[in-house]
């Protein structure tokens, strides 16, 4: 299973202000822990809101777009985790163990797989497209 660890933003970073050093230096090493047990398909520090834009999709096919700084920076994400693991609770473990500061918040989501939906409409024709799909785009970590 995938679940992806979402990085709540904080005012902090979404007034551009970096990590600090100290900060910098535990996510490395934390991250290296993540690569080291084989679990981690990807992870990035996205740029504050102000960088960003939104595009809200309307009916009639319009499209409103909304240029960031955006308000309620709790509600932002600042970065993420993709990691591969066997259930919730080792997603969640792992989440306990990231260097965040007082007040950081994560959230655990896990990503949908082709085999969460019990429908008659996937086919095997779209499974096959769909692995086609991950081995294409997913490379594996290589140590």
């Amino acid at each position: 299973m995938r679940f992806m660890i979402i990085v709540k933003s904080t005012e902090q970073a979404e007034a551009g202000i970096p990590p600090d050093s100290a900060d910098i230096a535990a996510m490395g090493r934390f991250n290296e822990k993540l690569i080291d047990a084989g679990i981690m398909l990807a992870g990035e520090g996205l740029m504050a809101s102000k960088k960003g834009a939104r595009i809200k999709f309307e009916p009639q096919g319009k499209q409103t777009i909304i240029d960031g700084p955006f308000a309620e920076a709790k509600e932002l994400v600042a970065g993420f985790w993709i990691l591969q693991l066997p259930s919730f609770e080792e997603a969640m473990k792992w989440a306990k163990m990231a260097p965040m500061n007082v007040g950081d918040v994560l959230e655990v989501r896990q990503v949908f797989e082709v085999d969460d939906f019990e429908s008659d409409e996937i086919t095997e024709e779209h499974l096959r497209k769909e692995q086609a799909f991950r081995d294409a785009t997913v490379k594996p970590i290589t140590r």
